[in-house]
């Protein structure tokens, strides 16, 4: 395990779209793509990442619309996962949607996905509803969790 102290989190900018897009094809089963990773800069959006000598490790999401904030996407790279950057990526959007004056942080997750269920609770989200077979699965479908958390 790394010290996260030594990673800094950076706002990442539109150069950064291959590289996160590179991230989302390792990281998740049904990743986004490339041009709608790069829908998520601009006025509404925060983009976050943590880079070591200049290789981009993870990087989040969130579109802030007047006071709530939304956490659309959370990715660390496979090599990378398990070493508390989830964690420091979260805690530095939610100081940072506070500061923006945000009185809440919501997300979703899909029901099987343990671990980013476990890192949500660990920072303070809890359950507040369910989409009913929401997200594809090589099965059929899963649920969706929608969690939030008050700031």
């Amino acid at each position: 395990m790394h010290n996260t102290e030594a990673y800094g989190v950076i706002h990442l900018s539109i150069d950064d779209v291959a590289a996160m897009t590179t991230i989302e094809n390792q990281a998740h089963t049904h990743p986004w793509t490339e041009a709608v990773i790069a829908d998520c800069f601009g006025p509404l959006y925060r983009t976050i990442g943590i880079k070591q000598q200049g290789q981009l490790l993870g990087f989040a999401i969130v579109q802030q619309i007047i006071d709530e904030a939304t956490l659309l996407d959370i990715c660390v790279a496979p090599a990378y996962q398990g070493q508390g950057l989830g964690l420091l990526l979260i805690r530095h959007l939610l100081s940072e949607a506070k500061q923006a004056q945000a009185v809440v942080m919501m997300l979703e997750v899909r029901e099987s996905n343990t671990s980013a269920k476990g890192l949500y609770e660990k920072v303070g989200f809890s359950e507040s509803g369910r989409r009913k077979n929401y997200y594809q699965t090589s099965n059929g479908n899963e649920d969706a969790i929608l969690m939030d958390k008050p700031l």
